[in-house]
């Protein structure tokens, strides 16, 4: 497989004008949408369902409860507030530039992981739903982060077409060139 990179500034200008269209785009829209509602079951749940169910856990799960339950609110607070961050540049409320000074209290890299599979365990599955969908959407925003605030040059890779390499090995095959 080769590798290609274009000159620095031109694959940042492109990588930031590519991620610009995206945060203004109806999968920006949708992302922030699905974003704020997770918040929203989250604190509903937390208050209701939740209480419920961490109620009926053993000391170890309502231990694990309570660890998991901050790490989901942490997560979610952190991603809610990059969400937040990129509505305000794409309403014009702040430059990208600013956005990105902000954007520095928010720590989407190192936001606690979810618990083990051992802890996992002891805990209810409307907890372990919201755990799960909060980690994908930091794995989206991350993303999405990476492409609008990196420092690193875009390196494309080519991938190979796998009908152009089913052609040469018939070609070479029956010894046509």
């Amino acid at each position: 497989m080769s590798t290609f990179t274009h000159q620095p500034n031109l694959a940042a200008d492109n990588a930031v004008q590519f991620a610009l269209k995206l945060v203004n785009s109806e999968q920006f829209k949708t992302l922030f949408k699905d974003g704020m509602s997770l918040v929203e079951q989250t604190a509903n749940y937390l208050d209701g369902q939740g209480r419920a169910d961490s109620r009926e856990l053993s000391r170890m799960g309502s231990i694990a409860y309570a660890t998991e339950s901050m790490r989901l609110t942490t997560r979610l607070m952190q991603l809610a507030s990059w969400l937040l961050l990129q509505r305000a540049v794409n309403e014009g409320e702040m430059t990208l530039e600013q956005a990105g000074s902000e954007k520095n209290k928010i720590r989407l890299h190192t936001l606690p992981a979810p618990s083990s599979d051992v802890i996992r365990e002891e805990l209810p599955e409307g907890l372990l739903d919201l755990v799960d969908r909060s980690v994908r959407l930091q794995t989206r925003i991350q993303y999405l982060d990476d492409m609008l605030y990196s420092d690193e040059p875009a390196v494309l890779e080519t991938v190979p077409n796998a009908i152009h390499s089913a052609m040469s090995s018939l070609q070479d095959a029956f010894g046509r060139a």
